[in-house]
């Protein structure tokens, strides 16, 4: 069946769009092939740096080119769109797994008996006990292990290389043999009698440097493959369009662009190098990209060489390219966490310029317009703003938003640049900065702002209720910190709960040591670290501390879960003393079956987070800065500062599987709250108390939080409603809120969508930091969003 054409969609993106949204996802055995056939050459026989440079020039000059008919953009990470890769060096996956991943009902990748084949027969001989994963278990403590797999804590790295890095203007302004330059003056540069690192520094400049080449050997085929379609193509104006993409891949990203054409494809190439050569978490970003492409833009169009209907379907194009790119296949926790087809390419629309002047411009609203009309998963858009910005960007931005489709998201540059100054980054490089994956907050070009996994707030509370027993399995899990039903005030179990935090804080943590380490040492990415200031400078890579700056965030979750728990706990057990601490505690275990009376209690006639209760933001804050205290400011082994983020993705659907009943009155296995959002269904005064409490919350302080709300259409109808929202989030900014995102539907159309599929095969929603397809979802998680609160009215 034929998608509906968006209007203002012409016919070659219409095409292109149903190509992109209709393939099935499959998973290529192409990448992880080629890259054991040079492990096999040159492992051992070479530095590990200039291994894996040789294994991204291998790649680049044997992967599969596909140049699709009718596409103005061209490039795919696999052998065709939504095909994905796998990456045996760092998660060298097992038949089952790929038994699991082509017969799961959700984000499933079918596998076709070859690649098993293959994958059995080369693959899995050649990688076992080698991956980074492999060792990263192996090099663990059973306190980490026993952590991990209660659900503690998650692990990004667990199957994907550090990420989360987004372009600059520099791959716009300098191509890669001007970047061969910067290396070869460095290389010159090195004194191999003072320095003792100088056999390393030339090992990482000379795989950068091979880095080069395989980069724009990379575009030369896309050259050639454009000309010999052009040879052959029958239709004139394809002809000239091929031939007019050969020459693009000439000169791009080899040269630096010169046209609205090169500068997109120039920024793709190198976005395929980034996902090729690593599976980054998150997947690169291109970044502040109405501000980058403006310059071409105006300098065309006032030339009379571009007009606006060729740049918005070059983008449109470009648009597709994201959309044909799956997150290669996740399993176990690590899909539980992430559990997503998207790959977390967020693009930054708005905010403000380098010299702090008002970035909105044409491009802005042509991204805003191409939102709105192409309707799919990827990229991830959010608006940057400022109060600079005018209040019109806020309200076409509305027009995108009250679709439906959860895109794009809001963010407080203002925010955003205090909190990049707070952790000490220079003011042109924190204007320069913006937020990438789901919240978090970064110099663009300049940093390695690298997320190391989940922390479950809730589930910490729980092991201190139990006296650092998991309740679960009755396995000593944290701290001896006292029995619960001792405690004489919420003071003495706060205390409490701050040394289990700090416990499982110090067995993450020491965990990340040894991965980054791992990382830094076996698993270098010498091309992403090119085009990041200043690792050709410091001859030192990406993963290894090489960037200018370099931040670990670990993302607390459940702050409306625990702060509620926290709060029955002070109201019914201390304050007014409708259960004694052992009661409650009885009524946890029990599920609350037969204590429905107690649970309603519990739910009903408690303070509660999101309501502008004082009562319930204390605690939250208490807890927030318990959070942070612990964190923010620790160091890692390459120079890293570890910091706090507030945030989920599904990752609370998870991180509730594994905790019991809790003192809000949610059942055992229920999801958590999501982000800094209230408890589904908690938030009853309407949304400016939501942005009240969650304005308590010390933003700057972060490196990115993240609250959903949801409205029923109406609210948002007419030019009133536009503006109401709009004014929501100038209130919000105002008191300092890093982020905002709506999903504008109604809970019955949810429901509906739930028992009949079939009928809302294209209804998108906001989950988290990311929208995704409803049919998409577990049943899990259609729930929690179907439970979140409903605001009928602002």
């Amino acid at each position: 069946m034929m998608l509906r054409r968006e209007v203002g969609m012409n016919d070659r993106i219409a095409k292109l769009r149903e190509q992109s949204v209709t393939t099935v996802p499959r998973l290529s055995i192409e990448r992880a092939v080629l890259v054991t056939e040079v492990y096999k050459d040159y492992a051992g026989k070479v530095s590990i740096p200039v291994l894996r440079a040789l294994t991204f020039k291998y790649l680049m000059e044997h992967k599969s080119i596909c140049i699709h008919d009718g596409e103005l953009i061209v490039g795919e990470r696999g052998p065709g769109p939504q095909q994905a890769p796998t990456y045996p060096e760092l998660c060298c996956h097992t038949e089952e797994d790929f038994d699991i991943i082509d017969r799961r009902e959700k984000i499933f990748f079918r596998v076709d008996e070859e690649t098993k084949r293959v994958h059995r027969e080369t693959i899995i001989p050649y990688w076992k006990g080698k991956s980074i994963r492999d060792h990263l278990f192996n090099q663990m403590t059973e306190a980490w292990k026993d952590s991990y797999e209660a659900g503690i804590f998650t692990e990004f790295m667990e199957q994907r290389a550090p990420g989360h890095t987004v372009a600059d203007g520099k791959i716009y302004q300098k191509g890669f043999i001007d970047f061969k330059k910067d290396i070869e003056r460095k290389l010159q540069e090195l004194d191999y009698f003072n320095d003792p690192e100088a056999y390393e520094k030339q090992e990482e400049l000379r795989a950068m440097s091979i880095c080069c080449d395989g980069i724009v050997r990379f575009a030369e085929r896309h050259a050639d493959e454009a000309r010999k379609l052009a040879s052959i193509e029958q239709n004139p104006i394809r002809k000239k369009e091929l031939e007019e993409i050969a020459q693009v891949c000439s000169h791009v990203p080899a040269y630096a662009p010169r046209t609205f054409h090169e500068a997109l494809q120039a920024y793709w190439f190198v976005h395929l190098g980034v996902i090729t050569e690593l599976n980054t978490w998150d997947a690169f970003c291109p970044g502040k990209l109405d501000q980058h492409l403006y310059p071409f833009y105006k300098r065309e169009s006032e030339s009379g060489k571009l007009t606006r209907e060729q740049a918005k379907e070059l983008l449109e194009c470009f648009w597709v390219k994201f959309n044909n790119q799956p997150a290669p296949p996740k399993v176990g926790i690590t899909l539980q966490e992430s559990g997503t087809y998207t790959d977390f390419c967020n693009i930054n629309i708005g905010g403000i310029q380098s010299d702090g002047s008002d970035g909105v411009n044409e491009i802005s609203y042509l991204l805003l317009e191409i939102i709105d009309e192409m309707r799919i998963l990827q990229p991830s858009t959010n608006i940057q703003v400022s109060r600079k910005n005018p209040d019109h960007f806020i309200i076409k931005a509305g027009e995108v938003i009250r679709e439906g489709m959860g895109f794009p998201s809001v963010f407080n540059t203002d925010a955003v640049i205090e909190e990049l100054l707070r952790q000490g980054k220079a003011l042109e490089d924190a204007r320069c900065g913006g937020t990438s994956g789901c919240v978090e907050v970064g110099c663009f070009g300049k940093e390695a702002f690298i997320l190391t996994g989940y922390f479950n707030l809730v589930k910490i509370l729980e092991v201190t209720l139990h006296n650092g027993i998991n309740p679960r399995t009755g396995k000593r899990l944290g701290l001896e910190t006292g029995d619960a039903a001792a405690f004489d005030s919420l003071e003495e179990l706060l205390e409490a709960f701050k040394k289990q935090v700090q416990y499982f804080a110090d067995i993450k943590i020491r965990g990340n040591h040894i991965i980054e380490k791992l990382y830094a040492e076996s698993m270098p990415a010498p091309f992403l670290s090119m085009i990041i200031d200043d690792c050709i400078e410091n001859a030192k890579d990406y993963n290894a501390g090489g960037a200018r700056y370099n931040s670990r965030y670990i993302q607390g979750v459940g702050i409306g879960s625990i702060t509620d728990s926290l709060s029955a706990i002070q109201y019914h057990v201390y304050d007014k003393q409708n259960f004694t601490m052992g009661e409650l505690l009885n009524i946890l275990h029990a599920d609350f079956e037969g204590y429905e009376k107690e649970r309603q209690r519990l739910l009903n006639k408690t303070p509660k987070y999101g309501n502008d209760d004082d009562y319930a933001d204390r605690i939250m804050q208490k807890v927030f800065n318990i959070f942070y205290d612990v964190v923010n400011g620790r160091k890692t082994p390459t120079g890293s500062t570890y910091r706090i983020e507030m945030l989920p993705t599904t990752c609370h659907v998870y991180f509730g599987s594994v905790v019991g009943a809790t003192p809000d009155g949610r059942k055992s296995g229920k999801p958590l709250s999501e982000g800094i959002s209230p408890v589904q269904g908690a938030d009853k005064k309407g949304p400016t108390a939501v942005i009240k409490s969650a304005s308590k919350m010390d933003h700057l302080r972060t490196g990115g939080t993240l609250l959903n709300q949801k409205f029923t259409p109406q609210i948002v109808q007419g030019q009133e409603g536009l503006e109401k929202l709009k004014d929501l989030i100038r209130a919000y900014f105002k008191v300092d809120g890093h982020h905002i995102q709506f999903n504008i539907i109604n809970a019955n159309t949810l429901r509906d969508a739930q028992k009949n599929p079939e009928k809302y095969k294209n209804l998108i929603v906001r989950v988290a930091g990311y929208s995704d397809y409803f049919n998409n979802l577990n049943k899990g998680l259609q729930d929690e969003i179907i439970e979140r609160s409903e605001h009928m009215r602002f």
